[in-house]
């Protein structure tokens, strides 16, 4: 069976991205799955340095994590290109060919800015997550809106560029891209401006067509678990017995956005 893409998307920086393809993927390491993980951020590597500092911190506390498996895009020789031929495009497409069969889901972690490999990548997707924070800066991202009244005047750049994604992968005949708009940060109270852009990314998600989310709070912990490679399902495994209550909300959380996701295969017993 083809392993399951999952790629992380967002052209925007500070969204949650690594935080969230960084769960999800231990997650589903966690459940018994052979994961693959390719970062596409070239320059800051962040979802590697996650993983990185994962193995590290493992291997010295000798717990046996579970882990995804992050390869490298492989060198290509310019000469090997056929005219026209994007290297970029050589570089993922051999990354992704070699890991088909190895691996049950493949998760690939954009930049959080438009390159090449940002756009092939989406190409690719079986299921895409772009995670959003919870404010009309972010939701420019996805669509335009009237300063004054907040309406919707048409898609952004990147929804455009997930359109395009859609149209390459119906013209190889291969199934829709299963787009999932990830809300993050979202407040706990109900305030006017949250209930502002709960309506328009409701109005949009109909309109361009994804569906939406529940992602994370904002929470300190999130920046704890970093330097060690962790996530919220190893509190256990490193004698944390008794979570505290944005521990278990934290962990909640994690579980809904792996069942919105709608995974194949994936029962979720976390």
């Amino acid at each position: 069976m083809a392993a399951h893409i999952i790629v992380f998307g967002n052209e925007k920086g500070g969204s949650g991205k690594s935080t969230n393809c960084m769960h999800v993927a231990t997650a589903l390491a966690r459940l018994g799955f052979k994961v693959g993980a390719l970062d596409l951020d070239l320059r800051q590597k962040s979802f590697t340095r996650y993983v990185q500092n994962r193995e590290r911190f493992s291997q010295k506390n000798k717990l046996g994590l579970r882990s995804p498996d992050v390869v490298e895009l492989p060198e290509i020789d310019r000469a090997s290109l056929a005219p026209g031929e994007n290297i970029y495009d050589r570089r993922l497409t051999e990354a992704v060919a070699g890991m088909e069969g190895r691996f049950d889901f493949i998760v690939i972690d954009c930049p959080g800015s438009h390159t090449r490999l940002s756009q092939v990548a989406h190409s690719l997707a079986d299921t895409l997550v772009t995670p959003l924070n919870d404010s009309f800066i972010d939701f420019d991202l996805l669509a335009e809106t009237d300063p004054e009244t907040r309406e919707i005047i048409g898609p952004s750049v990147y929804s455009d560029m997930v359109w395009h994604a859609r149209q390459l992968r119906a013209q190889a005949g291969l199934d829709p891209i299963d787009w999932v708009v990830v809300r993050n940060r979202v407040g706990t109270q109900r305030m006017h401006n949250k209930k502002k852009i709960t309506d328009a990314v409701e109005a949009l998600a109909s309109r361009i067509g994804f569906r939406i989310a529940p992602g994370f709070s904002e929470r300190v912990i999130f920046r704890e678990l970093f330097p060690r490679g962790l996530t919220l399902l190893d509190l256990g495994d490193i004698g944390v017995k008794n979570l505290n209550i944005s521990n278990v909300a934290a962990r909640q959380e994690l579980r809904d956005l792996v069942k919105a996701l709608n995974l194949p295969r994936v029962e979720i017993d976390f």
